[in-house]
Formats: C-alpha cells, sequence, structure tokens
C-alpha cells in the first residue's frame, strides 16, 4: 500500500522528506496497514477469483510474500466451493465434449484456479 501511495505522490510532485513523514504517520496511527489491506482484498476477491490470481495481483501492489501466505491460508479450505459457484454462474452444465470441457477449463484457469479443483468440478458426475 504504501509503495502505492508513493507512486501517486511522486506524480503530483511531492516533496520526498514531506511524503516519507506523511506516510510514517498514517501508520503510526493506523491508518495504513498493509495487513489490513491484504485482508480487505482478498475477501474482495475470493468469490470471484482463485488462490494464484489473487496472491499475483498482491505481489504486484508490492504485499511481502509472508504477509499474502498468512491471509491467503484458510482461503485454501473455502477454494472449491468457490470455484464451483464462479463456474455454475458461467456455465450452469457440465461440459458435453473435449471442447466444451477445455473451454470451462481454461476459463477457471484464467480466474486463477488450481488446476486439481478444474479436474475435481468438470469431472464431476450431474447430481
Amino acid at each position: 500500500m504504501k509503495l502505492k501511495l508513493s507512486e501517486y505522490a511522486h506524480t503530483l510532485e511531492f516533496d520526498e522528506d514531506a511524503l516519507d513523514l506523511f506516510i510514517s504517520s498514517l501508520v503510526s496511527d493506523g491508518w495504513l496497514s498493509n495487513e489490513r489491506y491484504c485482508e480487505q482484498f482478498i475477501h474482495a476477491k475470493k468469490n470471484k477469483f482463485g488462490r494464484y490470481k489473487i496472491i499475483r495481483e498482491l505481489e504486484e501492489k508490492g504485499i511481502e510474500q509472508a504477509l499474502i501466505e498468512e491471509f491467503i491460508g484458510p482461503l485454501k479450505n473455502q477454494e472449491l466451493l468457490y470455484a464451483k459457484q464462479v463456474w455454475q454462474k458461467k456455465f450452469k452444465l457440465l461440459p458435453s465434449s473435449k471442447e466444451e470441457w477445455s473451454k470451462q477449463a481454461r476459463f477457471l484457469q484464467s480466474r486463477g484456479f488450481d488446476v486439481s479443483l478444474i479436474k475435481k468440478i468438470l469431472n464431476a458426475k450431474e447430481e
């Protein structure tokens, strides 16, 4: 989060020392927290995207790997449920051909879901 704020401030040509003081003030007052940002980001994205896409986006935003792992861990237990919900919203029916299977698998993979979860969903029997 600090990285994003810092980049934005540089586009506005803020003084470097004033910017550092401002960011330090936000951190010490509890208004700027990578932990809170990471937790809220995962909460907002978990219904639409898989673990891998969420991790990649957080890394792009400059969040430390250890922090990501701490907050992404609990998502592993529910990821199959979220993947099924994403799949059902888009397709509703199991694939009837290899081409359809590939199309659905690519969709789920582009959303960041693990291959093993994709296979569980697409190879399931009709209920």
